[in-house]
């Protein structure tokens, strides 16, 4: 697996969570607003100050996606896509 591979498997895609919106590591946190907080002028630093759950990696994967999305590719067929959590089949 590639670089770009691994930053987009930060990506991830929960119908439960903000309408399957993409977010970061299956959390409640969306892609779109990390990267609102980027466009507005805060720092990489800030950003992870302000959610320290967050990891370097991915604001990366954020900006990668956007840029893929914006380039025409189909990321959102690349990313993980997890059932809800109540919808999951027991083991």
């Amino acid at each position: 697996m590639n670089r770009e591979e691994e930053l987009l498997n930060r990506i991830t895609i929960r119908p439960d969570v903000f309408g399957g919106k993409p977010i970061i590591r299956d959390m409640r946190i969306a892609v779109e607003h990390v990267l609102a907080n980027l466009a507005a002028g805060e720092t990489v630093e800030g950003v992870l100050e302000d959610y320290p759950f967050l990891e370097r990696d991915d604001i990366r994967a954020c900006i990668l996606f956007a840029h893929r999305s914006l380039a025409g590719e189909h990321v959102h067929d690349r990313v993980s896509v997890r059932q809800s959590i109540t919808s999951r089949p027991s083991a």
